[in-house]
């Protein structure tokens, strides 16, 4: 299954280097994991790390949920190392911290051979070369680093996320434009359900794939929010219904609760009801 073909309304990030954690993610209804050697394990772990995290994927149990490793950057003294580890550990992708350029990917691609990549989105140079970056043969998704892009930016936090609205857009545009999946940046306040709750609503409406989160209990949340609600399928199923049966009479237009529905308005409708299916076949495996 593809990375656009499958659900990642929640992404959550485990520590490659706790295995309790690993294990007990193998129970949790995420979409994806992005198991991490780079900023969740400390310098003195790093290479232990590496191991860790090839012994529970070695282990398996992990299901349909997408794996996803992110390495350290190419510019540390790991970086390298570990693409080559996890080149071999049986994940589906593997994500580039602070991908600023094309030939970021090129360099990790001539490490990791065949394997789909992932960018983490997270700088200034990033944001402005986002097109090109998402291009990128190899590249099949972007996941938003918004907390160090904040950071580059030096901007101050605010809950409608304005000042990172330009990167944030570019982003998705060029996600859209190249046809690659993209995530939303992680909301630190774990225990915060309402904002998280707003936080996945912006991100829903700007058209992202689902959210990053940083804590189990932020999974329900980002999972209702990015999965179509009873009111948006039933919408489909009668708009499918309504445009099917005037194509089969030939006559008039086919309106919808006072709205036409157009081709347009169908190819939507049966991506709803596609990704519903999507989600009840994660439910299943």
């Amino acid at each position: 299954m593809s990375s656009l073909s499958r659900p990642l309304r929640s992404v959550l990030y485990i520590p490659g280097s706790k295995p309790r954690a690993l294990d007990k993610a193998r129970g949790l209804p995420v979409d994806a994991i992005i198991f991490d050697l780079e900023d969740a394990v400390t310098v003195e772990e790093k290479r232990a790390a590496r191991d860790t995290l090839a012994e529970a994927l070695a282990q398996g149990g992990y299901g349909a949920r997408m794996k996803i490793i992110r390495i350290n950057g190419l510019d540390t003294e790991w970086g390298a190392q570990d693409a080559e580890a996890a080149a071999g550990m049986g994940a589906d992708a593997i994500l580039l911290p602070k991908v600023g350029a094309p030939g970021d990917l090129d360099a990790l691609a001539a490490l990791t051979g065949d394997m789909p990549l992932w960018a983490m989105m997270e700088t200034p140079a990033g944001m402005l070369n986002a097109a090109a970056i998402a291009a990128h043969p190899k590249l099949q998704g972007m996941v938003m680093g918004t907390n160090d892009l904040a950071k580059e930016l030096q901007v101050r936090a605010r809950p409608d996320r304005l000042p990172m609205m330009t990167g944030l857009g570019l982003c998705v545009l060029a996600a859209k434009a190249h046809g690659i999946a993209i995530v939303d940046g992680v909301y630190n306040a774990f225990k915060d359900e309402e904002g998280l709750a707003a936080e996945c609503e912006q991100g829903r409406d700007m058209g992202f794939d689902g959210k990053t989160l940083i804590h189990p209990a932020q999974i329900d949340v980002a999972n209702t929010a990015f999965s179509p609600s009873d009111a948006e399928v039933d919408l489909a199923r009668r708009q499918i219904a309504a445009f099917d049966e005037v194509m089969a009479t030939g006559q008039g237009v086919a309106v919808v609760d006072g709205r036409i529905v157009e081709n347009l308005h169908v190819a939507t409708a049966r991506e709803t009801l596609a990704k519903v299916e999507a989600i009840n076949a994660l439910k299943t495996e």
